[in-house]
C-alpha cells in the first residue's frame, strides 16, 4: 500500500469547553486514513506552541478560520506526495513552512493536528494500532499510571482555590483496570463527602469537583479524608499529586494566594509544599513555583529529595532543550509530555528523549480543552511512558481516554498490567 500522502483536510470541530479547535484528517494514496483533533490549555507556558486563534468577534476571538486557512493554503500542499512514514520529514516541513520559532504564522494547533493525523493514517497504512506503529522495534510495555483529577481549581475552577488540581494515584494497583476502579471509589467518596459539609459548587473544566473550599489546605485534608472513606489505604493504595500551576499566580519570586489573602516569597511557597509532604501522602508535585523561577525550582528540588516527584510543565513545555538545561542545573526530575505543547510529534518525541538521557521520569498529559481524540493514550503506551494524566473521572472526553486504555489492555501482551512500584520516581 502506498503510504504517501494524498490529501490532507482541516475543518472546525469544538472542544470540551465550547470553543472551536481544528481537527484534520489525512488520507494516503493506497486508501488509508488518520485523524486526530488539537487541544488547547487554560493555564499555559509563556514557552509553548502558540494556538492560531482569529481574535475577532466570532466566537469571543477564538476562532479557528484562520488556522484552517493555513492548513488548506499551504500545509496540505507542501504535504502531498510525501511519505507518511517518515514522520521526522513531514514535521521538519511543517517547521520550516511556519518558519517561527513558537507556530504562530500557521498555528501549534493546526501542526499538531495534522502531525498526529499523518501518524494515524501511516499507521492505518501499516495495518497497525497506533500505539503498536509508535513502538517500533520496541518490545511494548506495560499501560501507563493513571493520574486523576479530584478537585480542580485554579483555571480550571475560576480560581475558587489557588491550587489547579489535586488528584489521586493508585500507587499500590498492579493493573490499569483496579486503578480504575480505585479512583471511581475515591472520586464518589470526595463528592459525598463535600455534598455533606455544602462545599459542592459544580464541575471543573478537567471533570473534577469545583470546590467551595476556604484554604488551600482544606481541599488536600478533604482529599486525604475521601481516599480513607473510600476504604483504600493513603499513601499505600493510592496517594495524592499536586499541580500548583505556581505560575498562574507568581512572579519574580512573589506567590500571592488569593483563596487564603496571603503573599509568600519563594521560601515560603517551598516550605508550605514541604511541609504538606510531611502531612499528607504526597507522592508528585508538578509546577511547585513558577516558570520565571529557575533558581527557586532549583532549590526546591534539591530540598525535596529523589523520592519525591518534581514536574515541569510550564518550566519545560515538552521542549528537549529546556529539559537538557533543567538536568543540567537539578530543577525538576520529571516533564510533562503535552504533544500541543511541542507543535508537533517529532519534538515531542525529542522532549522525552531528552527526559530519559537526564534520569527523568516522564507523564503523558491532555489539555483542560479537551476532545475525545485519544491520540495521547497511544503515546503514552507506544513510546513506553510510565505515567497518564487526562483529567478527572467524569466527562466524555476524559473518559473516552481511559476507555481507550482498557481496550488497549487486550491488545497488549502484558494486559493491564502497571509500570512496577521500582520504575517509578517515589518512594511508597
Amino acid at each position: 500500500m502506498s503510504m504517501n500522502i494524498e490529501t490532507v483536510t482541516g475543518r472546525r470541530v469544538w472542544d470540551s469547553r465550547g470553543r472551536p479547535t481544528v481537527e484534520v484528517d489525512v488520507t494516503l494514496a493506497g486508501g488509508a486514513r488518520g485523524r486526530a483533533i488539537a487541544p488547547a490549555g487554560a493555564s499555559t507556558g509563556s514557552g509553548e506552541a502558540v494556538d492560531l486563534r482569529d481574535r475577532g468577534a466570532s466566537q469571543s476571538g477564538m476562532d479557528v478560520t484562520r488556522a484552517l486557512a493555513g492548513i488548506a493554503d499551504e500545509i496540505a500542499p507542501a504535504l502531498a506526495g510525501m511519505d507518511a512514514a517518515d514522520q521526522a520529514a513531514v514535521d521538519r516541513r511543517m517547521i520550516d513552512l511556519d518558519g517561527t520559532p513558537n507556530k504562530s504564522r500557521l498555528g501549534g494547533n493546526a501542526l499538531i493536528a495534522t502531525s498526529m493525523a499523518v501518524a494515524h493514517a501511516a499507521a492505518a497504512g501499516a495495518g497497525l494500532p497506533l500505539w503498536r506503529y509508535l513502538a517500533g522495534d520496541n518490545a511494548p510495555g506495560a499501560l501507563p499510571l493513571p493520574e486523576i483529577q479530584i478537585f480542580g481549581g485554579g483555571a480550571h475552577a475560576g480560581r475558587r482555590i489557588d491550587i489547579q488540581d489535586l488528584m489521586v494515584i493508585a500507587v499500590g494497583a498492579s493493573d490499569f483496570a483496579t486503578a480504575l476502579d480505585w479512583t471511581a471509589d475515591v472520586y464518589r467518596a470526595a463528592g459525598k463527602l463535600m455534598a455533606e459539609r455544602g462545599k459542592l459548587s459544580g464541575v471543573a473544566d478537567e471533570g473534577g469537583f469545583w470546590p467551595l473550599f476556604d484554604s488551600n489546605e482544606e481541599a488536600l485534608s478533604t482529599l486525604l479524608r475521601a481516599i480513607e472513606r473510600s476504604g483504600h489505604r493513603p499513601g499505600e493504595d493510592v496517594a495524592i499529586s499536586l499541580d500548583i500551576a505556581a505560575s498562574e499566580f507568581g512572579e519574580n519570586g512573589s506567590y500571592r494566594l488569593d483563596r487564603e489573602n496571603r503573599t509568600l516569597d519563594r521560601a515560603g511557597m517551598a516550605d508550605m509544599l514541604l511541609e504538606w509532604t510531611k502531612r499528607y501522602p504526597i507522592v508528585s508535585i508538578e509546577d511547585p513555583l513558577a516558570e520565571d523561577d529557575e533558581a527557586g525550582l532549583v532549590e526546591f528540588t534539591r530540598a525535596a529529595g529523589p523520592t519525591l516527584q518534581i514536574i515541569g510543565d510550564d518550566f519545560l513545555v515538552t521542549n528537549a532543550a529546556r529539559v537538557r538545561h533543567a538536568a543540567s542545573v537539578g530543577a525538576c526530575n520529571a516533564v510533562l509530555i503535552k504533544p500541543n505543547q511541542a507543535g508537533t510529534l517529532t519534538e515531542t518525541r525529542a522532549a522525552l528523549e531528552a527526559a530519559r538521557e537526564a534520569g527523568y521520569s516522564a507523564v503523558v498529559s491532555a489539555r483542560s480543552g479537551e476532545t475525545e481524540d485519544v491520540t495521547i493514550v497511544h503515546l503514552a503506551v507506544g513510546w513506553n511512558v510510565p505515567q497518564l494524566k487526562v483529567g478527572s473521572f467524569t466527562r466524555s472526553e476524559r473518559m473516552a481516554k481511559w476507555n481507550e486504555g482498557l481496550r488497549l489492555a487486550e491488545q497488549l501482551p502484558t494486559g493491564g498490567e502497571l509500570p512496577p512500584r521500582a520504575s517509578l520516581p517515589w518512594k511508597v
